[in-house]
């Protein structure tokens, strides 16, 4: 990141909850009208995920400016959520957490990344197509009504080391 203020990645702990709960409202908070309902990682417990080491926070000169959530499974790497708060964006900060969970899955041996979103959320379906990954599938949510998951997956396997 050169020119770029120094910013950092690292696990969250327990006393980062309230930290993570807040950056998750912040950065879902646009989606909310759009959605009738507040987006489903707004309402996580995330003291549970911050206790397997699923979380990590990514710091900017000290201040907390987003996160990552990621699920390591035997075939894929799941990118629950992802979020830049509002201050922070505009920085390719989200390109910055991506990338880094790439290099997660493959330090785990996996050369599948999957997440998934709202169809509602056409601009970030547009953002996660643009850096690599296709939709597999879309359906209907089970506990929000009018609510369509897009699943989208990228794959790994065959990008240049070097490539970003």
């Amino acid at each position: 990141m050169t020119g770029a203020a120094a910013s950092s990645l690292r696990l969250a702990v327990a006393g980062d909850l309230a930290t993570v709960e807040r950056l998750t409202e912040e950065a879902y908070a646009p989606y909310t009208p759009l959605l009738g309902a507040p987006p489903l990682p707004v309402g996580e417990d995330y003291a549970p995920r911050i206790a397997a080491g699923q979380v990590w926070l990514l710091e900017v000169e000290s201040e907390p400016a987003g996160l990552i959530v990621l699920e390591a499974h035997s075939d894929h790497m799941l990118i629950y959520s992802v979020v830049v708060a509002p201050a922070f964006q505009g920085r390719r900060l989200g390109h910055r957490l991506l990338d880094w969970a790439e290099e997660r899955a493959a330090l785990a041996g996996l050369d599948r990344m999957r997440l998934f979103t709202n169809e509602r959320l056409t601009r970030n379906i547009g953002l996660y197509a643009a850096y690599g990954y296709v939709e597999r599938e879309r359906r209907f949510h089970p506990k929000r009504d009018g609510w369509t998951v897009v699943y989208m997956e990228k794959d790994l396997s065959n990008k240049d080391p070097g490539e970003r």
